[in-house]
């Protein structure tokens, strides 16, 4: 039982960090090719920095103080928060998944990811719920969804790459 616990957090973490990894490509691939700025993980470090001290919630992020290390903390919780999300992808449909990848169940679990942010981060951040509070809240909705579902892509071709050592 513990051998097979171990086993589903290597997977997780492999799986998770190959997407989170896929996601960032792909926003330096937009910042590059396109002028569009990523989300700046230092601002969701600084949010985070902030719960200890019993803020949760923030009118701007952006506006509050820096935080020491939020850059760190904020790469950190992007990682781990990709590790999670692949970890709910096989909790939901198993190792088998793990065995034989496919791109249905990535992409749900990608694109259902992006409630997270529209129900969490961006309110909690200053920017309302699906970024309504945003100066162009589409534009910023339709980014979100386009990264999630690269995510859930991401998802798919780690699960690929590491089916070959998958029981």
């Amino acid at each position: 039982m513990v051998h097979e616990f171990g086993k589903y957090l290597l997977y997780a973490a492999a799986i998770g960090i190959g997407a989170t990894a896929v996601m960032d490509l792909w926003g330096v691939f937009l910042k590059r090719l396109l002028g569009i700025q990523p989300l700046d993980f230092g601002l969701v470090g600084r949010w985070i920095g902030y719960w200890p001290r019993g803020q949760f919630r923030h009118d701007s992020i952006a506006a509050a103080e820096m935080i020491r290390g939020e850059r760190l903390i904020g790469w950190t919780a992007h990682y781990l928060t990709g590790i999670v999300f692949a970890g709910i992808l096989l909790v939901i449909w198993g190792s088998e998944w793990v065995r034989n990848p496919t791109l249905g169940p990535a992409l749900m679990v990608g694109i259902g990811s992006v409630a997270a942010p529209f129900v969490l981060l961006q309110p909690a951040m200053g920017m309302g719920v699906a970024s309504s509070k945003s100066p162009r809240p589409g534009v910023a909705r339709v980014r979100s969804l386009i990264t999630h579902t690269v995510f859930g892509l991401g998802l798919y071709f780690s699960g690929l790459v590491l089916e070959p050592w998958a029981p």
